[in-house]
């Protein structure tokens, strides 16, 4: 039992965490949003939705397809920035829904 709980111990600390970082979209310019996607991969992007301002909205945004998920695979959105209301990025989806039935 003992050599079970050592094992587990020496296999978490195998695995890094990979924390992902947050920003607020609107407190950048476009330019400072893509630069931390693309230093980092994937990011957190959090902003007030424009028809509600009470309701905060988010999404997590990447570099590059490498970035999603199996199956997954990016698609154009926008966020709003300091300097862009409609700044291009990148986010994962399933892609799976794409493809025509069988």
């Amino acid at each position: 039992m003992k050599r079970l709980f050592v094992a587990s111990l020496l296999v978490l600390a195998a695995f890094p965490a990979h924390a992902i970082s947050r920003y607020n979209s609107t407190g950048m310019s476009c330019a400072q949003a893509h630069e931390h996607i693309l230093r980092e991969g994937a990011v957190i992007l959090r902003y007030r939705s424009a028809r509600h301002p009470d309701l905060p909205l988010y999404d997590r945004y990447v570099s590059s397809d490498r970035m999603c998920d199996i199956g997954h695979g990016t698609v154009i959105d926008t966020v709003p920035t300091r300097d862009n209301p409609r700044c291009v990025v990148l986010k994962c989806r399933d892609i799976t829904l794409d493809r025509p039935f069988d």
